[in-house]
């Protein structure tokens, strides 16, 4: 915003996103809404206070304070977009891990061919801010929702949008909100086939139900059949040979369902779009998709990978393929960081610090702390220190032995899982070193 680093577009892709609506976000003033920064910054316009390069440590911020690594951040962005250039896959990367417009717009600029959404709320920001391609990875069955989506369709022609279903009562229920429509819609919306396994999350379970879905599609006059998807993350938790195996399982099924529905011609469009990758085993759903298809069958494969732009200190630092597997061709580094005071030293070997679960990502993996700034302005690493307990407000450092902590130092913390970090922050400071570069603005 402003002269920050984070909205420049790239002609290529200017019209992926309405970068007018990017750029007045510096126009935004600063006030009481937005935790962690300076009290002198109120007044100031976000593009203003940008511009001013403050130092988090030394121009009144306080704590906790969530920030970006901007280095961190060109860099993982830069190195998913190459890994899926060589392998010739295409990433409509879920917006939904930062609700952040101009980190999507950074995203559509290194080659994203959309963004991914899962509900109404989010669809209704991403349009706002004039994202020209959607991948719905959810079903959609309420009416108001519809009517908006068939009026966005309408209004927009260069508006794509898919969404999944799983049933034929989905279907109907999609079928019977468009056709009350007055007047009718003058698109069809395009439906993947959800595939999905027993006990999991959405999907048809069988390859039958699969079927039965897709002619349900063709037959409704408002939708159009145009792929199949899947989300193979919530079927297992770690990367042991038989979770691989579970995953690999799952993605021939979604192959099957494909090459069925091709065989019966079913499909409505030339191109099929077929779908799945979150950010744990995108290597593998690439190797899947990548298999020679039948004759005839023009696949365009699509992952929706979306916590690897920051990465993170925990769960994806064990489970992302490029920390798995030395040979992926990348790596990706944790751009996000909480800093906090430390408010007691209540007893030897531990350090309270306010900062909670209103202010970290908690759920998937413990926060981690990392270095601590004392009050000479100098950093030094924390070694083997946890937190093993977090309150509302107050996170418990157990120091290991040689580690130091005194009253008013900060505390760096590094995070896991980020779809659970952004959501807690509105406007968040890109930092190089100690100094601010820019602020990302957040919508959940």
């Amino acid at each position: 915003m402003g002269d920050g680093e984070l909205t420049g577009g790239s002609v290529r892709t200017e019209h992926a996103i309405d970068r007018a609506a990017l750029q007045a976000l510096g126009d935004e003033r600063v006030d009481w809404r937005f935790k962690g920064l300076p009290v002198s910054a109120e007044g100031s316009t976000v593009a203003e206070l940008t511009a001013r390069r403050l130092s988090l440590f030394d121009d009144g911020f306080v704590g906790p304070v969530l920030t970006l690594d901007a280095d961190a951040l060109e860099h993982n962005i830069t190195t998913m977009a190459k890994w899926c250039a060589e392998r010739g896959v295409q990433l409509a990367p879920h917006g939904k891990t930062t609700m952040a417009p101009q980190l999507w717009a950074r995203q559509l600029d290194a080659g994203a061919c959309g963004i991914t959404a899962a509900n109404t709320a989010q669809l209704r920001v991403y349009r706002a801010f004039g994202v020209a391609d959607v991948l719905f990875a959810n079903e959609l069955v309420d009416a108001p929702s519809l009517a908006w989506v068939a009026d966005q369709l309408d209004r927009d022609p260069g508006f794509t949008f898919s969404c999944f279903a799983d049933s034929p009562a989905v279907v109907m229920r999609m079928t019977e909100a468009l056709t009350a429509l007055r007047p009718a819609p003058s698109r069809p919306v395009d439906v993947l086939v959800e595939i999905g396994r027993t006990g999991g999350r959405a999907g048809a379970r069988t390859v039958e139900d699969a079927l039965a879905t897709a002619r349900a599609v063709v037959a409704s006059p408002v939708l159009r059949l145009a792929g199949v998807g899947g989300y193979e993350g919530v079927l297992v938790n770690d990367p042991s040979p038989a979770s691989l195996a579970v995953i690999d399982g799952f993605l021939g099924r979604m192959r099957e369902v494909t090459e069925l529905l091709h065989q019966q011609r079913l499909f409505e469009t030339d191109t099929v779009v077929v779908t799945a990758g979150g950010s744990c085993f995108f290597d593998q759903v690439t190797d899947m998709l990548n298999r020679p298809w039948p004759d005839g069958l023009n696949v365009r494969p699509v992952l929706r990978s979306g916590c690897y732009i920051a990465h993170d200190d925990g769960f994806y630092r064990w489970m992302s393929p490029f920390s798995r597997d030395a040979g992926a061709g990348g790596s990706l580094r944790p751009a996000l960081r909480a800093w906090a005071r430390v408010t007691s030293r209540p007893e030897p070997g531990l350090a309270l610090v306010t900062a909670g679960k209103r202010d970290l990502s908690f759920d998937a993996w413990p926060p981690e702390p990392q270095l601590v700034r004392g009050s000479d302005g100098a950093t030094r690493e924390l070694r083997d220190c946890v937190i093993k307990e977090i309150n509302d407000q107050h996170a418990f450092i157990r120091l290991a032995p040689g580690n130091t902590m005194e009253v008013g130092d900060w505390a760096g913390i590094g995070l896991a899982y980020p779809c659970t970090a952004f959501d807690k922050w509105q406007l968040i400071p890109v930092t190089r070193g100690e100094t601010v570069v820019d602020f990302v603005r957040t919508f959940f």
